[in-house]
């Protein structure tokens, strides 16, 4: 195992450095590109043993290397077994201001990101990839436990990956902002993996069961005013405004920066699709959070 020496009068330097890692599949390229963006100094796949010296490097005061971010993975064969020894004497290093990511998805995320690219999963040469993601999954438990932030791309496309990095990573922003996502989705397609919070309209009258409206979504007007032409949903509204409207400094508070909040009905087109709409309006201009509303199972965003 490659140890750290700690480096002998090096005056005041400080440097920052990023450790990306986690699950193959999950976005590490994507998020290694928008520190890049954010003036890193970035090195993919680096073997462990030589994350040291680029860290000693940093903290020297005669480079100009003062944010270096690296990503390792199971494709780095000693990883598994020097990372945990080397990420601990790093975290003594002095001059150094260390963090580590982990990334990760759900196996049927992963699972569709695979078969799009078609790339073979590293665990998974002899076996199926369904096998290579479980079997990473276990070997890299020990790992995501040392994990400063734990970040889950299953709903995120590049964009999203890449705000979710510039918002942790750009000076000054990490704590003061939290991202909100109202996501609407069908129950019979399956609750959303990264959901924070999970509220069921199904109660609700369906607008599918009426000739004029079930080709419509919750989109369009006429459906809205049918959702909400009912007491219930109107007070729905309101409770759940109210319930966000008090969580969210609480988790800003705490340091989350995204917060999911589910809103599902049967197939995820009418009465989640209105709700979901009608609370963006509601809570769009609370300062300092950001809110956007996904629409799972229409297969769209706004």
């Amino acid at each position: 195992m490659t140890r750290v020496r700690r480096p002998a009068a090096r005056g005041s330097g400080h440097a920052t450095v990023v450790v990306v890692t986690g699950l193959s599949g999950s976005g590490k390229s994507q998020a290694i590109r928008a520190l890049e963006d954010l003036g890193y100094f970035c090195v993919d796949n680096l073997p462990t043993p030589m994350i040291p010296a680029v860290a000693e490097i940093a903290v020297r005061t005669d480079t100009e290397i003062e944010k270096a971010a690296i990503v390792v993975d199971v494709r780095e064969g000693r990883f598994l077994k020097s990372f945990p020894g080397v990420y601990g004497d790093l975290r003594a290093m002095v001059g150094l201001s260390l963090r580590l990511v982990f990334l990760e998805a759900s196996d049927a995320a992963l699972l569709r990101r695979f078969s799009e690219t078609r790339r073979p999963h590293p665990l998974a040469r002899r076996g199926s990839v369904a096998e290579g993601i479980r079997e990473e999954r276990r070997q890299l438990a020990a790992i995501r436990e040392l994990a400063d932030e734990v970040i889950d791309t299953s709903s995120m496309n590049v964009h999203d990956l890449r705000r979710a990095f510039m918002r942790l990573f750009r000076p000054g922003a990490r704590g003061n902002t939290l991202d909100v996502t109202v996501l609407s989705f069908g129950f019979k397609y399956g609750v959303p993996p990264d959901a924070d919070l999970v509220f069921d309209v199904r109660f609700l009258p369906n607008p599918h069961f009426i000739a004029g409206l079930r080709r419509y979504t919750g989109r369009a007007p006429s459906v809205a005013r049918y959702v909400f032409g009912f007491p219930a949903a109107r007070e729905l509204l309101r409770r759940v405004s109210e319930l966000t409207r008090f969580l969210i400094p609480q988790y800003v508070a705490e340091g989350k920066t995204y917060l999911t909040l589910a809103i599902g009905c049967t197939g995820g087109r009418h009465r989640s699709v209105a709700m979901a709409e009608a609370l963006r309006k509601r809570l769009g201009t609370i300062t300092g959070v950001t809110f956007r509303v996904r629409h799972r199972d229409l297969g769209g965003s706004a």
